[in-house]
Formats: structure tokens, C-alpha cells, sequence
């Protein structure tokens, strides 16, 4: 029984690729916690969650640092967040700037930091008052009050250039792996109400149809957003997680088999236009409904967008909680958990899941972190790589094993970086272990025991072990590996 129990754990080892995107969000906005914190409080509190999807197996946090034209980091551009200090435009005290700690904390566990910004919506309630010298009370024009929120209004290049112009400020003086926006681009339909775009569609219609005009309007932001960064800092990652159904097969014969919302018609978001264009790396489909509901079956959808993919990595956005309540009859599971993972696992074009929302990971909703933790993240996984894959990074030297106070550690020396940040500069490493006899294969996960930022890492060497270094770049792009035996 022993053995066997082994065998069937080491198997789940074996399944777990060596390359997979898991990632997990953490908002800002709707989180009170945030808000009744200390500055001290704050920064434990970033430690423990990143610390937590660290043991879950996550290897990118995805951190709201704009949920309303506001900022969860210092900005010259928009007011601090209330989400964050309780009242909009209200600094922290003492000061500290959250989102600069959050990139240093994610990037020690060697955790990719992706900046999630809302591009639209200026308040989230009809309670909410700006103040006098808002952008949106001294020029009115540029936005619209649907559903008791202020939104920009899309038409306007000028705030197209804001939002832009938003995104560049955090390139210039943050060290984020990539920018990444949520699925709310028009305003979500409200019953009974109708978007008030009439001014603006007069203006710049032209007499197109509406809905075109509308989706092209939120093209030419995507567009203009994808220039910004790949202009200033190519090896950034613009990803976006859109709402889970592109169009019904009813409205569209390339369109999925479901019955919801559709982001091309409900949202006007052309997300298979963006894909076609390259205007994105990724794409996180929120497919946080069951496995079979009836209107938007997530086994069928993410089939579908495994499908669509037009050349793009497809990370699929996988909800938490109603995966852990619902029992797979098919799977004789009591939850969805193994069959959604999987699935993800044998869809080609689908390189990872992104889980909703990391605070039920890092709070073990129903075991899910154990469940991660022990089975399906069980392995270090590295990040997809990105652009031209051929390109290697430059091999780490001077590989050590040293002794210290009876404690032993593998350094090494790192490659050499050029004056300017580019793509091929070395920012993570990643450490192998071998046992005697064992195949000294790296493409094998379950000989990874680190990935790291750092030049050195703690080791308990056996006689006979070989331990192997590679080193990632900017794009997770590795190099040919550097061994060392151990033989004391």
C-alpha cells in the first residue's frame, strides 16, 4: 500500500509541466483590508500572500494598481486610491509605495509581477463625489455616467493618450513583467439603460454603424497600448483577461457553443481582432463558470479559445470558489479542480490558468492551495517563454559549492548585462538537482528545486548529487545549462 501510494505520487509529479503560466489575481478595489492597515501592516500583509501562492506553486501575481483613474503606487498622473488609504487623493502615512515593494517582494520569491489597470471606469458607485479639479468636471465632454459610474468615454483619443500615457509612467519607473487590463471595456449592460455616446458618435461616427464604431474605437486603444509598450520596453508582456465568451455560435457560426454575453456585441470588445494582430502576448479568458453549465459550458469554451488563439498564449481564468463547490460526477471528484487543470494540460495553445481570486488561494477555500500545493503546482514551473525563442541567454561560470558555519551553498557568477535594460538581460536563475543515476534531463520539472533572482541558494548535498544552473532573461528565454558534482 506504501509503495503504491509513492508511485501514485510521484506520477502527479511526472504530470506537471515544466513550462506553465500560474498566475493569480489580487484586487485592491472592494478590499477593506487594504484600508484599515498600517504601513507596516500593509507590507506583512503583501509578504504573507506572496509567500502563500509562492507554496501553492504560483509563479505570477497579478496585482490591481489602478482600479478606478486612480493609483495604488505614487503617480504625478491620478490621485492615490481610496481602495488603499480610504479616501481618494489621500496619501499613505507613513508613505510607502505599494506597488514598488509588491514588484521587489514578487520578484525575491522569483515571481513574475504583472500591473493590472481597469483602462475605463473612473468611480465603481453612484456614491462616489470627485473633486472640483477632476479631469472628468472640467472636461465633461470626455466621459459618460452609465449604471451610477463615470467611465471615459471611449471616442476620445485624448483619452486614449491619457490612458496611454498612464501605462508609460508605470514602464518608465517600475520594473513590471507586464501590463495587463481586466475584461471591462464599454460599460456592461444595464436593463433598461442605453450608453450616452450620442455627442461623441456624432462627432466621430462618420456614419458607421454604432456597434462597429464602438469596437473600433476600443481597438484603437488595445493598438495604441500595445506601441506604447513594446516601444518603451519590448520584453513587457501586454495580456488581457476579457469577459469568457467571445460571440454565441447563434450570433456568429465562428462563435462558441453557449448563450451569455457576448464581448464583441455586449461590450464591443473584438478580442479575435486583437489576437489576429498580435496586439497582445496573452489572453486570460474568465471562464469562471462549471464545467457543464448550460449556458457557458468552461470545458466547451476553453476548447474554443484553445481554438482561437491565432498564435497568442491562452491562459485560461479559472474560478476558485465555484470550482471547489461543485462536485464532477464524470471525474467521481468532489470537486472540478482535477478536470479543469487537465484540461488546460492537453489543450495545445493553452499554456497555464490564472486563478480568481488569489485571496481563495491564499486562504485555502475548500483546500484549494493544498490541493495545488501537494498535486497540480506541486513542481517549480517556469513562465512561458517569449519572442524569438531561439535566442539563449548567456550560461552562468564559476560554479561553486561552498561551505559556510557547517552550511553549504551553490554560487555562482551571473552573466554580464549590457548598459540599457534589454530583453536578453539575466534576471532569474533556475537550480537542478540530480541524484547518482538519475537522467540529468532539465526539461524533467521535478528536478527543479529553485528559481531564483539571486547569484546563490542554500543546499543540502548528498554524496554523489549533481546540481545544474541555468540562467532565464527578460522573455524566460533559458540558457544551456552549467553542472557541478558533488562528491564528498
Amino acid at each position: 500500500m506504501i509503495l503504491a501510494a509513492a508511485l501514485c505520487f510521484a506520477a502527479a509529479f511526472a504530470t506537471n509541466p515544466k513550462r506553465e503560466f500560474r498566475g493569480a489575481w489580487l484586487h485592491v478595489i472592494g478590499q477593506s483590508q487594504w484600508q484599515n492597515k498600517t504601513t507596516a501592516q500593509a507590507k506583512a500583509y503583501i509578504r504573507d500572500q506572496f509567500d502563500k501562492l509562492q507554496d501553492a506553486g504560483c509563479n505570477a501575481v497579478i496585482f490591481q494598481v489602478r482600479p478606478t483613474a486612480d493609483a495604488v503606487y505614487k503617480s504625478e498622473l491620478e490621485p492615490w486610491s481610496a481602495w488603499l488609504t480610504g479616501k481618494r487623493g489621500k496619501a499613505p502615512n507613513p508613505m510607502w509605495d505599494p506597488m514598488e515593494y509588491a514588484i521587489e517582494e514578487a520578484h525575491k520569491r522569483g515571481m513574475e509581477f504583472h500591473a493590472w489597470l481597469n483602462p475605463y471606469r473612473v468611480t465603481s458607485t453612484a456614491k462616489e463625489v470627485l473633486p472640483a479639479n477632476h479631469m472628468s468636471n472640467k472636461e465633461k465632454h470626455r466621459f459618460f455616467r452609465y449604471n451610477g459610474q463615470i467611465l471615459f468615454d471611449p471616442a476620445y483619443q485624448e483619452n486614449r493618450d491619457f490612458i496611454c500615457e498612464v501605462v508609460s509612467d508605470i514602464l518608465d519607473r517600475y520594473d513590471v513583467d507586464a501590463i495587463h487590463i481586466d475584461d471591462y471595456f464599454y460599460p456592461y449592460p444595464a436593463k433598461g439603460q442605453s450608453i450616452p455616446d450620442d455627442a461623441s458618435y456624432k462627432k466621430f461616427g462618420n456614419g458607421k454603424n454604432r456597434g462597429d464604431w464602438r469596437r473600433e474605437n476600443v481597438d484603437k486603444l488595445i493598438e495604441q497600448m500595445h506601441h506604447t509598450i513594446k516601444q518603451k520596453k519590448p520584453w513587457v508582456r501586454f495580456g488581457v483577461s476579457p469577459f469568457g465568451i467571445w460571440r454565441n455560435k447563434s450570433s456568429d457560426p465562428r462563435g462558441s457553443n453557449s448563450n451569455g454575453l457576448q464581448n464583441y456585441d455586449g461590450l464591443y470588445a473584438d478580442v479575435l481582432n486583437w489576437t489576429k494582430n498580435k496586439w497582445v502576448d496573452y489572453i486570460a479568458p474568465q471562464l469562471y463558470w462549471n464545467l457543464d453549465t448550460k449556458a457557458a459550458p468552461s470545458r466547451h469554451l476553453a476548447q474554443w479559445w484553445n481554438d482561437h488563439a491565432n498564435g497568442v498564449d491562452i491562459y485560461i481564468g479559472q474560478d476558485v470558489k465555484r470550482t471547489m463547490d461543485v462536485a464532477d460526477p464524470g471525474n467521481k471528484d468532489k470537486n472540478e479542480l482535477d478536470t479543469k487543470v487537465k484540461l488546460s494540460r492537453r489543450l495545445p495553445n493553452v499554456q497555464g490558468n490564472v486563478w480568481w481570486h488569489g485571496y481563495w488561494v491564499t486562504g485555502n477555500y475548500k483546500g484549494a492551495s493544498d490541493s495545488l500545493a501537494m498535486k497540480y503546482q506541486s513542481t517549480i514551473a517556469l513562465p512561458p517563454a517569449y519572442g524569438d525563442k531561439n535566442k539563449q541567454p548567456k550560461s552562468i561560470s564559476d560554479l561553486k559549492i561552498e561551505e559556510k558555519d557547517g552550511e553549504y551553498f551553490l554560487t555562482w557568477k551571473t552573466p554580464g548585462k549590457s548598459h540599457k535594460s534589454h530583453e536578453s538581460d539575466v534576471v532569474k536563475y533556475v537550480v537542478y538537482e540530480f541524484y547518482p543515476g538519475e537522467s540529468q534531463d532539465i526539461d524533467d520539472s521535478q528536478t527543479i528545486v529553485a528559481l531564483t533572482p539571486y547569484n546563490m541558494v542554500k543546499i543540502e548535498p548528498e554524496k554523489g548529487v549533481t546540481f545544474a544552473v541555468t540562467a532565464l532573461d527578460r522573455m524566460n528565454r533559458e540558457s544551456k545549462p552549467t553542472f557541478i558534482y558533488y562528491k564528498n
